[in-house]
């Protein structure tokens, strides 16, 4: 059980506090409802820009990391599909070090052309490395926008192409941040060795003055239902054939998210699961394979991805995937696997809840549904999910007409 309070400032931002008095350390995590999903189709890879400009100083800090490093702070960041994180830890007695980093940042963050310029160049070198220039780093460039058709999903969080971020002006970087980065569109959470009445002097003072800002409606085209299977072929010089298959699944907010999510553990967690089993293991078909769910807010995908051995092709790999896809239909999955895979759920989520900074994130994400209380009842709802829950989803997401699947064969 993770206890917090929570309140919200007269500008819209929602602070939440956990207090945890066994720990000597303070937690603030800072999360903006922003991801790529957000972005215009011409304009993408802006919210990852962000990430890197956010630590390139504010017009009252030039450098971020500096006056955190003199109090014995650390922090870091990272941006997906649907939000842009960034948290730091410090010793409780520096919290307010922590107010004032953040709170500046959100505040008055530094517009310099020649920051922009440094984290461009970091940005777009980080797109050629990852990317473009080692193998199957495309994979999801290809593979998201034959998925998705009109949801922004189609392009990956580190944008569509490197153009849009060489193009990107300083009025578009203006614009993007101040529609999205304002207190209305933020969660703040602070952990640790805090108290509530405390954070909330902290909060009004350094927080309570920034301009709410006009929180943005988001009014996403939703993806309509899929109903022909999509594929496609990509050769390059890469040391082994590889699959990779998707089917649309609700989003993480979903009734049935906690099904979906069991039914890709089945399927490909870990080296007793079915996939990886009798296709890695017994059958050698595959060198590596997995399963997983995306987890994203809005309707995601569910992913078998694996590498091929020598000798076999995508297309015949693909074949005995379907094999145990077919039998998982028939016979659904039995008492024993299904109670497996929601104990590894359960600890997963307990070993993660030991340090106080994912306690933190956690808390964040889940106020994204509305309610932080989730963080707490989510034992209790992958434990509700039934052998028949399992079998029903599966049975509407693991068609063919719903998969797209990526075969990504090596040149000869």
């Amino acid at each position: 059980m993770i206890n917090f309070s929570s309140f919200t400032l007269d500008n819209g931002l929602r602070v939440i506090v956990h207090e945890d008095p066994s720990v000597q350390i303070a937690v603030m995590n800072v999360l903006y409802d922003v991801g790529s999903r957000d972005e215009h189709p011409d304009k993408t890879g802006f919210a990852h820009l962000f990430e890197h400009l956010m630590f390139g100083g504010s017009k009252h800090i030039p450098s971020y990391d500096e006056p955190l490093q003199r109090v014995g702070g650390e922090n870091n960041a990272f941006t997906s599909t649907d939000i842009t994180n960034y948290y730091l830890t410090v010793p409780a007695a520096n919290l307010e070090t922590g107010f004032w980093l953040e709170s500046d940042r959100m505040l008055s963050l530094s517009f310099d052309p020649e920051v922009l310029e440094v984290q461009r160049k970091v940005v777009i070198e980080e797109f050629k490395q990852r990317y473009l220039d080692q193998p199957y780093g495309d994979v999801w460039l290809k593979l998201r926008p034959l998925a998705y058709k009109t949801h922004p999903y189609q392009w990956a969080t580190i944008g569509k192409e490197v153009a849009h971020i060489e193009q990107a002006t300083l009025e578009d970087v203006k614009n993007f941040f101040f529609r999205h980065y304002v207190p209305s569109n933020a969660v703040l959470v602070v952990a640790g060795h805090v108290k509530v009445n405390q954070v909330r002097q902290l909060a009004e003072k350094w927080f309570g003055p920034i301009p709410a800002g006009n929180r943005p409606q988001r009014n996403l085209p939703a993806e309509l239902r899929q109903e022909q299977k999509r594929q496609l072929t990509v050769e390059a010089n890469v040391p082994a054939h590889a699959l990779y298959k998707t089917w649309h699944v609700p989003g993480r907010f979903h009734s049935d998210y906690y099904a979906t999510d069991l039914l890709g553990d089945i399927l490909g967690r870990g080296h007793s699961s079915r996939l990886y089993h009798r296709l890695v293991m017994e059958k050698e078909i595959f060198s590596t394979l997995s399963a997983y769910n995306m987890g994203t807010l809005d309707p995601g995908m569910l992913v078998i991805s694996g590498r091929v051995n020598e000798g076999i092709s995508a297309q015949d790999a693909e074949y005995e995937v379907d094999q145990i896809l077919h039998e998982l239909l028939r016979e659904g999955p039995r008492a024993e696997e299904l109670q497996k895979v929601k104990n590894l759920a359960i600890s997963s989520i307990a070993f993660g809840d030991v340090e106080v900074i994912n306690r933190a994130m956690n808390l964040a994400f889940a106020s994204l549904s509305g309610d932080a209380d989730l963080v707490n009842r989510e034992e209790e709802l992958i434990n509700r999910v039934t052998r028949e829950d399992v079998m029903r989803v599966a049975d509407d997401i693991l068609q063919e007409r719903n998969a797209s699947t990526l075969y990504y064969t090596r040149v000869s």
